[in-house]
């Protein structure tokens, strides 16, 4: 059984316009998450993405359909606190989940309300840290922090719950490329040296070419999946749907249609540079 298991979904939001129901956010969507895997989600801004992460962990319910954390149906109330300790939630802005007024207390916010044992939390709180680098700042004060290290320290708090998984809405949309580049090196890490699975939704696509696979959704539904290679592959795809492909593939596919001979299309710097090396002999 799949981790998490979200059969044919629908949800809408209960929002008018001219008196009718506005359409599906998800639309019938059907997409299995393995134990330890690195999934990214992308799409265009309301193509129900940032809506089907909140299903992850129980924030939102289906309107039809189901989802199961590890098996248990995100529906049943009896299952909504096991699932959230399962299943951590991270948001757009950390400003928005930070809620003391030192790094440290602030960590510790989630195991306190698990009723976990004090010196359990402090335990918690340093490891942590300590996972995203952010040991040395757990005396200061959040609101002195940068954009990617007030990010690091919203992941810390989702740490020390311990879940299996971390879900995270669009977490690097609000930051530089130093904040984004120290959250993904941080998630990278701690699903590769500590198997935690990480479901990120994106609308970068340097960040998405960096998962173990790549979900694409347009309209509430899924567009297409696969390996990073295999979906930016589709650039003609992608591209009727009004969606973004790295540079590098972008440079490939106009390359290519300007006849050049082009095997594989890259999708980082260096892919493209042994490209353009290649066709060039």
């Amino acid at each position: 059984m799949s981790f998490i298991s979200i059969e044919n979904v629908f949800f809408s939001y209960e929002e008018l316009e001219e008196g009718k129901i506005v359409q599906n956010a998800v639309d019938g969507v059907t997409l299995a998450i393995e134990k330890g895997e690195f999934v990214a989600i992308i799409g265009h801004n309301g193509c129900g993405k940032s809506t089907l992460a909140k299903h992850c962990n129980a924030m939102l319910l289906p309107d039809s359909g189901r989802v199961l954390v590890d098996g248990d149906d995100t529906s049943v109330d009896d299952n909504t606190f096991k699932i959230r300790e399962k299943v951590g939630l991270v948001l757009q802005n950390p400003d928005n989940q930070l809620v003391a007024g030192i790094v440290e207390e602030d960590v510790a916010f989630g195991p306190e309300n698990l009723g976990v044992e004090p010196a359990e939390i402090r335990r918690r709180v340093d490891e942590a840290l300590r996972a995203v680098d952010m040991y040395d700042y757990r005396e200061h004060a959040p609101y002195k922090l940068s954009g990617g290290q007030k990010q690091r320290v919203a992941i810390a708090g989702v740490l020390a719950i311990q879940p299996a998984c971390i879900v995270l809405d669009e977490p690097t949309a609000m930051l530089d490329p130093n904040g984004r580049e120290e959250v993904i090196s941080t998630l990278l890490r701690l699903n590769r040296e500590r198997q935690i699975t990480v479901v990120l939704i994106t609308h970068f696509m340097d960040e998405a070419v960096l998962a173990d696979r790549v979900v694409v959704m347009d309209g509430g539904k899924i567009l297409t999946q696969g390996t990073p290679e295999e979906v930016f592959s589709q650039v003609e795809l992608l591209k009727k749907h009004r969606l973004d492909v790295p540079q590098s593939a972008e440079l490939a596919y106009r390359l290519r249609g300007c006849g050049l001979k082009i095997n594989k299309i890259p999708l980082t710097q260096t892919d493209c540079v042994e490209m353009l090396g290649e066709a060039m002999r």
